[in-house]
């Protein structure tokens, strides 16, 4: 009875929700059969509810950030609020974000920074190959960093000074296409499930960037042809004026 009272113990708590039990009871025969059955089934649960636990975090996040995305026209204020809002859920501590800028040498500008270091700026402009975000940027791979040198420029507070142990650098494409590189680092490791969601949000990134770039094309040429317009129209004015004056002459 004792092997029973053990395994409706751990078979009520797995009702309830509690996947963090198991049976201990030392049995044998069919109750040793029935005990490690029940151990099994637990372990599977428990591993397939954290698999969709993970895939639900990573669903909501993503369509929060498109949400948090979709609409803006402002590159800097898109680089500022991804940086704002994503440092804090995948726990890293110090970012960038750079824009790639179509020039006869492609190279990056530093677009937004999120817990930058004043001692040591961030530069302005990255050419592509230099630096590991200039590399990502022109491989079109993700970086990795791990056991980070103690040399390397600390995380700030107003209480400490930290070295970063881990760095992720990814690049934000669209159709193949550079869109911008971000560099996060963190004090702690990213995990599977967090470099899964930014392997996925920088699709999204890439997106919404170029549908900006876009915007601002379509707006600069409407400027520039109401500005042809206004010209053409000052023009025509001029020649009727000038043609009446030869009338009159």
């Amino acid at each position: 009875t004792s092997q029973v009272r053990a395994i409706a113990e751990v078979a009520t708590a797995v009702t309830k929700g509690d996947l963090t039990r198991s049976i201990q009871v030392d049995a044998r025969g069919e109750m040793a059969e029935l005990k490690d059955n029940i151990n099994t089934m637990i372990g599977n649960l428990r591993l397939t509810t954290e698999v969709n636990t993970e895939q639900d975090w990573l669903k909501t996040n993503l369509a929060r950030f498109t949400n948090m995305l979709q609409g803006q026209r402002d590159l800097t204020t898109v680089g500022r609020l991804l940086l704002a809002e994503l440092a804090p859920l995948i726990n890293a501590h110090m970012g960038v974000i750079y824009q790639t800028e179509t020039t006869d040498s492609p190279q990056l500008r530093l677009l937004s920074a999120y817990a930058g270091d004043g001692a040591n700026p961030h530069p302005q402009l990255v050419q592509f190959g230099e630096g590991l975000i200039g590399q990502c940027a022109m491989d079109k791979r993700q970086r990795l960093v791990s056991d980070i040198p103690t040399d390397t420029a600390p995380i700030n507070s107003a209480l400490l000074r930290i070295v970063p142990k881990n760095l992720v650098v990814l690049p934000v494409l669209f159709e193949n296409q550079v869109k911008a590189v971000i560099e996060l680092s963190s004090i702690s490791s990213f995990t599977a499930s967090q470099m899964t969601f930014l392997e996925q949000l920088t699709d999204s990134i890439g997106i919404v960037l170029n549908s900006i770039e876009a915007t601002m094309q379509t707006e600069g040429l409407l400027k520039q042809s109401q500005q042809l317009a206004g010209e053409l129209q000052t023009q025509q004015k001029e020649l009727q004026q000038t043609n009446e004056q030869l009338e009159q002459k």
